[in-house]
């Protein structure tokens, strides 16, 4: 019998996190020994019920027009408490960043006048609107939620790769992991003591109640979907539920008088906070797209009178835009006094003219993306394109040298995947840490989403370019349930042998059992 994880072999120059080398680093020897004893029918029985749950509760991505259940991975990834540590403040870090960053941007505008960053990087975003300059949220929280995405880097340490303080998605996908792992490695999950990401919907809830405008106690609090045929109103429909909140589109509201109201069977009724899964250009046609159907007339006047809280803030773009990404570390020292706990992936900024030359002569060994992408869409890898895509991509960065940004090729770090049958692959991941701010505390989310790319060598883990995902453990402690501690040595990995082999083994220990035992089979 083959284990899923004999002869696995981590890509070269890439951080692996569950093997050291030939070695099982120390918080994954539990996992290591308990699926590697795994029959190759048990793997397959397990793995297909992580797919038809996934089928039956209708937990689905759309790519190229086309519903497709959300790919899980059997194999979950492991956090270590020390690690996470480190995360959970760099990521509350940020955000604390983030905020001050966009009271000011929409505020006083200090950060101009000190120098710290030019005016023009914010006011050519496509993301700044100026409609709601001034306006100032209810307990001062713009970013209610982020996912601020990160990687390790060929050293084991984490690094900031994007933030996202709009409309981040893929909570759900946290929560419905761990649900069907826990039914699918029952034995494995029982044996670490691993942080609960069950309280999410109610951190949620009580950081949305927060926001309400003054003098409400009681809020009325919605979740805005633009309606079933958005790809993640799987998410949208879920967090409604499990926060006993409304779900509405934009046909369910109408602004009378400053004020937005929810159209039920008994009538009108007041909102007062909306956690809304619908992007900017599309809420208010009175200021934004006119064609819009998806949000409500008036709204942001609504907004402005301080009769309703958006959450996430209208333009919390402007932070997500990669060319403010590279000013953060900055902004980290500016508004808080502090290092940066989470560096950065090295960036060049293509409208520096010193850093444009040096990229114009690199393409073919650089990432670039435009800044205000999302999804992994207009990435491009310089070592995999060929000569008319770079030559075009040098012409597009010569016409808005802004809308670019360069980056290394950051090979990100692997977890082992089943890829081949019942074998575990290497397979690049990243990780979506969730944050919730109720304006008194930044709460993180133990674990938050692990995406991966399913395809070998893949570096995009985006789920729109085929990514599939991964139930992520943090450590609580050493891991480990009573009595399940590892081994004192180091595991080292079991060679791979092929069905081919292991026929042979099996043949030749059957003939040294006849005759030890005088030509009787045992």
């Amino acid at each position: 019998m083959t284990g899923v994880f004999d002869g696995y072999a981590p890509t070269p120059a890439t951080y692996d996190e569950m093997f050291d080398g030939p070695f099982v680093r120390p918080a994954y020897t539990s996992i290591y020994t308990q699926m590697q004893h795994l029959r190759e029918e048990e793997i397959a029985s397990r793995s297909d019920f992580l797919a038809r749950s996934y089928v039956d509760e209708g937990v689905t991505f759309d790519i190229g027009g086309v519903e497709r259940p959300f790919p899980i991975d059997l194999v979950p990834r492991l956090i270590s408490a020390k690690d996470w540590s480190q995360v959970e403040a760099g990521v509350a870090q940020r955000v604390r960043t983030l905020e001050a960053f966009l009271d000011d941007v929409y505020g006083a505008g200090a950060v101009f006048r000190d120098g710290v960053m030019p005016r023009s990087v914010v006011t050519s975003s496509p993301h700044f609107h100026r409609v709601v300059a001034g306006i100032t949220p209810p307990n001062g929280v713009r970013v209610h939620v982020s996912g601020i995405d990160l990687i390790r880097d060929v050293t084991g340490q984490f690094r900031v790769l994007e933030d996202n303080a709009r409309i981040p998605s893929g909570v759900s996908y946290v929560l419905t992991n761990r649900r069907v792992i826990s039914s699918a490695l029952p034995e494995v999950l029982s044996s670490h003591r691993i942080r609960p990401v069950e309280r999410y919907p109610q951190k949620l809830l009580a950081a949305l109640r927060a926001a309400a405008p003054a003098g409400i106690t009681d809020p009325t609090v919605v979740v805005l979907t633009p309606g079933v045929y958005n790809s993640a109103y799987f998410e949208h429909a879920l967090l409604a539920r499990l926060m006993g909140c409304w779900l509405v589109e934009g046909r369910d509201l109408v602004c009378q008088s400053g004020r937005v109201m929810m159209r039920t069977t008994q009538g009108l009724r007041p909102v007062h906070v909306i956690y809304r899964r619908v992007d900017d250009d599309f809420l208010d046609p009175v200021y934004f797209r006119k064609d819009s159907l998806l949000g409500c007339a008036g709204l942001v006047n609504a907004v402005r009178a301080g009769n309703v809280t958006l959450a996430n803030a209208i333009g919390n773009g402007v932070s997500d835009d990669k060319l403010v990404y590279t000013y953060l570390p900055d902004l980290v020292r500016y508004y808080l006094a502090e290092d940066p706990i989470l560096p950065n992936v090295d960036t060049w900024r293509m409208e520096d003219p010193a850093h444009r030359e040096e990229v114009l002569d690199r393409l073919d060994e650089l990432v670039l993306k435009p800044v205000d992408g999302s999804g992994g869409k207009g990435i491009v890898i310089g070592p995999q394109a060929d000569r008319p895509e770079l030559d075009a991509l040098r012409a597009r960065i010569l016409d808005d040298p802004r809308g670019w940004i360069a980056q290394p090729v950051v090979q990100l770090s692997t977890v082992p995947t089943l890829t081949d049958g019942n074998n575990a692959g290497p397979r690049h991941v990243d990780l979506r840490p969730f944050a919730v701010n109720d304006g008194g505390d930044v709460w993180v989310l133990p674990g938050g989403l692990t995406r991966v790319a399913l395809g070998e060598g893949e570096l995009i883990v985006n789920s729109s370019r085929g990514g599939g995902s991964k139930d992520t453990w943090v450590m609580s402690g050493s891991g480990f349930a009573r009595g399940q501690e590892p081994p004192a040595g180091p595991i080292r990995v079991a060679p791979r042998v092929t069905r081919a082999e292991s026929v042979v083994v099996q043949a030749q220990d059957q003939e040294q059992q006849q005759q030890q035992f005088g030509g009787m089979p045992c």
